[in-house]
């Protein structure tokens, strides 16, 4: 691999991590050099074309490099981040394809509809952790950003022991759309939000009834969130016109070494999202005032503990609800759960599963 430099090194080429890319590009103020790490050699050359072009055609100071390489091959991932020595890392390859939520048709579609798609993490997580493990091996101060269900994979990475600063999109998803909405500026609307509080509002605004996230508009709850916000549908395919770029400006001011405020989900392996700010280089929570952190992470975390993937303490996770009674249908092996140092070894086995339930 060229030895170089860059200031943000993003592993994957989909459609996700193309986002991030492209909006790089678009709304750069400072200069800032993107490197872009996948297998896929025709769109890494694409990506790494129209991230110049969309720099070039919006005059902003930015620069994108591609490095090929095979994310799951031992010591990839490692020997990218010692080449390149970035500032941030951004990991958005995944196993598991976030079409799951819009595809129908089989029986791996259903389980993931009817349980939660914590159906998936297990599968979103092998990749992450493997990054995870090299930003702490190579470059530990570097900040690593997971973008793969960060919700429920970053609480598998910090009980592993690893590295997490933070996830994108989720709650970012509603924040935004929320405060564009209304037309708020920025800092006004604060507010926690769990994966599942997305659902709702994929649907018609007569229909939602499912618990709310918890808004609060200049330190204010909002009492009926399904009705201020009843105009706010999200597509039914994952929403990454907001979600992938709901991470840009974050990852923009950790490049520049600037100040930054929103939304992000499993700050520093935390389950579910919420309001933080980085200052001097920390990411921390920026709750209401009315608000603690003990009551912001029970109420992020009963979603899990209803139906889902709760990891505990000692480093077990566990599924609950509907998910494991549809998980234990297939396989009472996996429906028991896991101690996250298994990851692999569950990763496989559920990997197997999701093929023999494609195919059905």
């Amino acid at each position: 691999m060229t030895d170089i430099r860059a200031d943000i090194l993003i592993f994957g080429t989909g459609n996700f991590a193309g986002r991030i890319a492209l909006d790089l590009a678009a709304t750069a103020s400072e200069p800032v050099t993107v490197a872009i790490a996948g297998r896929n050699r025709e769109r890494l050359d694409w990506l790494r074309t129209a991230g110049n072009a969309r720099a070039a055609l919006f005059a902003r100071p930015a620069r994108f490099l591609s490095h090929r390489l095979d994310l799951s091959v031992a010591g990839a991932a490692a020997d990218a981040i010692a080449a390149i020595a970035p500032k941030v890392v951004v990991q958005a390859a995944s196993f598991q394809s976030g079409s799951v939520i819009s595809n129908q048709g089989n029986a791996w579609t259903r389980l993931v509809a009817e349980g939660g798609l914590s159906a998936t993490a297990v599968l979103q997580a092998p990749l992450s952790v493997a990054v995870a493990r090299a930003v702490k091996t190579v470059r530990p101060q570097a900040h690593f950003i997971n973008c793969c269900f960060a919700d429920v994979v970053n609480p598998l990475i910090a009980a592993l022991g690893l590295p997490i600063t933070c996830g994108v999109g989720n709650v970012a998803i509603l924040a935004n759309a929320f405060a564009g909405a209304l037309a708020l500026g920025p800092g006004r609307l604060k507010m926690l939000a769990h994966y599942q509080n997305l659902a709702p509002f994929r649907r018609p605004a007569e229909t939602r009834s499912d618990p709310a996230p918890r808004v609060f508009i200049d330190g204010e709850e909002v009492a009926d969130v399904y009705r201020r916000f009843a105009d706010v549908v999200l597509t039914r395919e994952p929403a990454i016109e907001i979600s992938g770029a709901s991470g840009v400006p974050l990852m923009l001011a950790m490049a520049a070494g600037r100040d930054w405020s929103g939304h992000v989900p499993g700050p520093r392996g935390l389950p579910g999202g919420y309001p933080v700010r980085l200052v001097a280089g920390e990411i921390a929570l920026d709750l209401p005032a009315s608000m603690t952190r003990e009551e912001a992470i029970a109420w992020n975390l009963r979603y899990e503990q209803e139906s889902g993937l709760v990891v505990g303490t000692d480093g077990r996770a566990t599924y609950t609800g509907i998910l494991r009674e549809r998980l234990a249908g297939f396989s009472r092996e996996l429906a028991d759960g896991f101690h996250v140092g298994n990851l692999d070894d569950v990763s496989r086995t559920m990997n197997a599963l999701r093929a023999k339930l494609e195919a059905s």
